[in-house]
């Protein structure tokens, strides 16, 4: 397993500053859920953390060494990266794309070994879509396709997932299933989520961003009060616990409006 630490992280563009001050901790094995309403830096935050984007101060560590310090391939051997959507793969087969996940282990021109056919094939088992393993990656559903983007994922052997709203365009079940996948898989994973009843659930630790700033962070059911919600998506809620899982539950009454004079 490993840890991602951000340290005091800052990012512009053209003097606007996106991201400021961010400070962050993804524990061993935790599902760390990224929360903020549109624009408030979650995405941005995540290329950070991937090393796509190289911040104007601070830093990142994946357990005690500097983000700075891995070489891109190094990296891809612990951190995979979970996007919204990759059209680049409109011509692959669904194998095809998983057995990109063991690219960081092997040379350029070299063949997939019999080691590297094993942990495609446990891969695609993991995340039960072995049986779609043949067709065409454009053919599949939404949720097919999230499901092989984290087979490809796991054929990294990642001991971190970084991913960026994954359940966006899944319906309730797919939703459902892949967070519960995720539970089961012992890695550390940073996810952005636009749902706070399925945060609430899968989430060992909330971060909340708006405007660029982290506004809180801790337990679902520290941070996720109808203060909160208020302050930060402009919404009138009430927590509860779900009667028959006892789980937390925001229900959402109104938008908040303020009153002009």
């Amino acid at each position: 397993m490993g840890r991602i630490t951000a340290t005091g992280l800052s990012w512009s563009v053209k003097r606007n500053r996106l991201l400021d001050n961010i400070d962050l901790e993804a524990h061993d094995g935790k599902i760390v859920g990224l929360l903020g309403p549109n624009g408030s830096g979650k995405t941005t935050l995540l290329r950070l953390l991937a090393g796509l984007r190289r911040p104007d101060a601070g830093a990142v560590h994946y357990d005690d060494t500097p983000l700075r310090d891995f070489t891109r391939r190094v990296l891809a051997r612990r951190l995979a990266v979970v996007e919204q959507d990759v059209s680049s793969h409109d011509n692959l087969t669904v194998r095809q794309v998983v057995e990109l996940g063991r690219t960081p282990f092997r040379g350029r021109f070299d063949p997939l070994t019999d080691t590297d056919e094993q942990i495609v094939d446990a891969a695609l088992a993991r995340t039960n879509i072995a049986d779609k393993q043949h067709r065409s990656w454009h053919t599949l559903s939404g949720g097919e396709k999230q499901r092989a983007q984290l087979a490809r994922a796991l054929a990294q052997q990642p001991r971190e997932i970084l991913l960026d709203e994954p359940t966006n365009h899944l319906d309730i079940r797919h939703q459902l299933e892949f967070l519960e996948l995720l539970g089961t898989l012992g890695i550390t994973c940073l996810i952005a989520l636009h749902d706070l009843n399925l945060a609430a659930r899968y989430c060992d630790h909330l971060v909340i961003l708006d405007h660029g700033q982290v506004i809180a962070a801790g337990s679902p059911e520290t941070v996720l009060t109808p203060e909160l919600i208020n302050t930060v998506y402009g919404v009138d809620v009430l927590i509860d616990h779900e009667p028959t899982t006892g789980i937390l539950r925001v229900t959402y009454l109104a938008p908040a409006y303020v009153a002009v004079d």
